[in-house]
């Protein structure tokens, strides 16, 4: 995200845009962290708690700072992942807060945030396909499409969630597990693949900028397994216990 104002912008205008770029790196940077130590600490541990706190508010903060500017930059290709940044961040969540499993008014209002999300999606792939060139702020129609794919998924997920009206514990932990993985993963393509020129040259273009991205999907697709198969032995034997 480029927050840099035009030359001769008032002094509190260009104070305003560096709080503005600090606050969304910074987000960035201790979300990425914390996200990683929420992942590979012990599940339930104090550790793992904290480092789960950081990441929701510096995701939080990071997300909303590019939902609300890119539009006026402006710089379209950031709004959908922000947008589902944000959504991913608050579900996943409210999935663990609320043990009860409950589904009521806040995953409907998600369910809606979700639909708006797609929406901006399609609106910015109509917006590029009719450009001169086919494409909006250097991404052709269909990534905007691609985009809006991921956030129409998780609006069927929370469609099902609310016809049946109760999550499991299972379901619900792997509902915080995957929402809060994505979000990882969706900063860290920001950082590692988005931004290579803070990288050393070596890096850049390197299969190496991969290895963050891949390591977040390898464990997030281990603790679903490890959730969900859990969950099911647990509903065969309802002794045995359930892993966090």
């Amino acid at each position: 995200m480029n927050l840099m104002p035009p030359p001769g912008s008032p002094p509190l205008l260009t104070l305003a845009a560096d709080a503005l770029l600090f606050l969304h790196i910074g987000g960035g940077v201790v979300g990425i962290g914390s996200g990683f130590g929420a992942l590979v600490l012990r599940k339930g541990g104090r550790a793992h708690i904290i480092a789960g706190r950081a990441f929701v508010v510096a995701m939080l903060i990071m997300a909303a700072i590019g939902a609300v500017v890119s539009p006026l930059l402006p710089q379209n290709a950031n709004d959908v992942p922000a947008l589902f940044t944000l959504y991913l961040v608050a579900t996943g969540w409210r999935s663990v807060q609320d043990r009860s499993g409950q589904v009521g008014a806040f995953e409907i209002g998600a369910l809606v945030f979700a639909l708006i999300t797609v929406a901006v999606g399609m609106s910015l792939a109509v917006d590029a396909a009719m450009s001169p060139m086919a494409v909006l702020d250097g991404e052709p129609g269909s990534a905007y499409l691609i985009y809006a794919a991921f956030p129409a998924l998780a609006a069927c997920l929370d469609i099902g969630a609310i016809l049946r009206g109760r999550l499991s514990r299972p379901h619900r932990i792997a509902r915080h597990v995957w929402r809060m993985s994505f979000a990882l993963f969706i900063a860290a393509g920001s950082l590692f693949l988005g931004q290579p020129k803070v990288f050393p040259q070596a890096l850049r273009g390197s299969p190496l900028m991969l290895v963050p991205e891949l390591t977040i999907l390898a464990l997030m697709l281990f603790w679903l397994a490890r959730v969900l198969l859990a969950g099911a032995a647990r509903k065969a034997d309802p002794s045995r216990p359930l892993a966090a």
